[in-house]
């Protein structure tokens, strides 16, 4: 008899909803971001672009809180896109702690050019479920999200 043998019923359905939800998040982001590696950038570094074409420079710290990412990892990606001229970073004159990320034109390009396939993707991997559905599964992952 193994751990999950004697599990309340409760706690089954949730452990099977946790389950689903995850592999159906994997999935949409497989299919989702497979595009974004054909176009050499990872699913981090496109959050950046967006979260910048969208806001403006912002710090590394703004750009974590927006793509729910760890300022630790986010410094090595943002070094990276420096290299490759998606984005610069500029040291605040004001406060020299203050370190802003801004997109470059390139960055910007790169951004615009990959956009739309990007959208089209998540218009497929949720062309499965109608729009009532859809509408549905926002409020439902809406209320998971702010109960936890």
């Amino acid at each position: 008899m193994g751990p999950m043998d004697k599990v309340e019923p409760a706690l089954d359905l949730a452990l099977r909803n946790f389950i689903k939800l995850n592999r159906a998040c994997t999935s949409v982001n497989r299919f989702v971001h497979i595009q974004l590696a054909e176009n050499r950038l990872t699913a981090t570094q496109f959050g950046v672009l967006d979260a910048l074409v969208h806001a403006g420079a912002l710090t590394i710290s703004q750009v974590a809180n927006k793509i729910l990412c760890s300022q630790n990892s986010l410094s090595s990606v943002i070094d990276t896109m420096e290299k490759g001229g998606l984005v610069t970073r500029v040291r605040s004159a004001e406060d020299r702690r203050v370190v802003t990320v801004h997109l470059t034109d390139k960055g910007r390009d790169r951004f615009e050019e990959i956009w739309p396939e990007h959208q089209r993707r998540i218009e497929m991997a949720f062309s499965a479920l109608t729009e009532p559905e859809q509408l549905e599964l926002e409020r439902l992952l809406r209320k998971l999200g702010r109960s936890v």
